[in-house]
């Protein structure tokens, strides 16, 4: 028995991620009663921690590419979903190397997944077909973090507990890759994509690097996930708790996103003035001490940030002369710079609070200036389709 329907294996490696999310937020939700069933106290361990997936995702996305080319993208997919799979450890941990090995390789196992996406898809759906299909990828992240942040506690009840929940996420993804292996995936044939051939292309990290597109297209999206990063870190410690609104908003925003980029071949517009929104309810929300214009600021945020993603995601598919390996390379440098320098301003963030006493405002003003990278990059961004019909 083998898969060969590209909705099928859409199936597969959407689900695997959405299991992802789950595990992955299940188990940072989880992590108060994991640390104390393993007698640690203080936030020395869970920063260590926290510290150690991040790297986790900065040198998986930026191996990702290297990955693929030596095992093949099916077996890289493969490799990403066993590492995802390994998360069943958390929940079973009896001692903090052993739950720091499964967190790692997990945050890991994701970040390979989320590079893999790109070149799956340029494989076996149409130019016309991957807008939709990657605004689906988009969210899936999203909808399995919505799921653990309203559906949790109903979750446990029905398996039994939270250690039960985080055994059966892990269960199923790797049943998912199982499922992954039955996928038919045939020797790489020498068609073309856009105007070059995909058997022939060859595209190195040197070659990423000095791309000027990889740099404008991951800098792009680098400062808005450096305020989606802190905003989930530090905004309730500010008496902000606005995460839901944010997360449930994001997903309406993709699929309004997927609709739009269906309709509209033009991609840089949309990224253009969803950008300008995207920098007003940043301040908005870091600034009003109202509570009922934050909440509305991180309803519009929430959909102004996700429905451009669509957009910005079929832009390298859509480029001349994409091949799978390229696309692989600039994924794989795009989420690894776009992670570095989110991660920077974690720190930052972090630092500039402690400096002031407790005090956020510097800290805010920091990611607000950041968040403005979506509307500032898209004067540099090409446009793909409309570009070369």
């Amino acid at each position: 028995m083998s898969i060969t329907n590209k909705y099928l294996v859409e199936g597969i490696i959407f689900l695997s991620y959405v299991l992802f999310a789950m595990a992955w937020v299940g188990g940072t939700a989880s992590m108060d009663q994991i640390m104390q069933s393993m007698q640690l106290e203080g936030l020395a361990s869970a920063s260590f921690l926290s510290g150690a997936v991040t790297i986790a995702k900065i040198v998986g996305t930026f191996i990702a590419a290297w990955i693929a080319v030596k095992l093949g993208m099916k077996n890289a997919f493969l490799v990403s979903a066993i590492l995802v799979g390994l998360g069943i450890f958390t929940p079973l941990a009896q001692s903090y190397d052993l739950l720091l090995a499964s967190r790692f390789l997990m945050g890991l196992g994701g970040a390979l997944m989320v590079v893999y996406f790109n070149p799956i898809v340029l494989r076996f759906f149409s130019v016309e077909e991957r807008p939709a299909v990657n605004g689906l990828n988009a969210v899936a992240f999203n909808i399995g973090t919505a799921m653990i942040l309203w559906g949790m506690p109903g979750i446990n009840r029905v398996t039994g507990g939270w250690q039960q929940s985080l055994v059966w996420f892990s269960v199923v993804s790797l049943l998912f890759a199982v499922l992954w292996l039955l996928v038919r995936w045939q020797k790489e044939e020498s068609h073309s994509v856009g105007d070059a051939s995909e058997q022939d292309a060859h595209y190195s990290y040197t070659q990423g690097l000095k791309d000027s597109f990889v740099w404008t297209y991951a800098l792009t999206y680098a400062g808005m996930l450096s305020f989606y990063v802190c905003l989930f870190t530090f905004y309730p410690k500010a008496g902000i708790a606005a995460s839901k609104w944010v997360i449930g908003f994001g997903i309406i925003g993709t699929l309004a996103g997927i609709i739009y980029s269906r309709k509209v071949l033009a991609r840089v517009p949309v990224i253009r003035w969803t950008g300008l929104v995207q920098i007003v309810c940043v301040v908005i929300l870091s600034f009003s001490s109202n509570e009922l214009l934050s909440i509305a600021s991180a309803m519009v945020l929430g959909f102004a940030v996700f429905m451009p993603v669509t957009a910005l995601v079929s832009i390298p598919h859509e480029l001349p002369g994409m091949t799978g390996q390229r696309i692989t390379v600039v994924f794989s440098l795009f989420w690894s710079i776009s992670y570095l320098v989110a991660t920077i301003a974690l720190w930052g963030f972090g630092i500039l609070v402690d400096a002031n006493g407790g005090e956020f405002t510097a800290a805010f003003v920091m990611v607000s200036i950041l968040s403005s990278s979506f509307f500032i990059g898209s004067f540099f961004l090409p446009e793909g389709r409309t570009s070369h019909q």
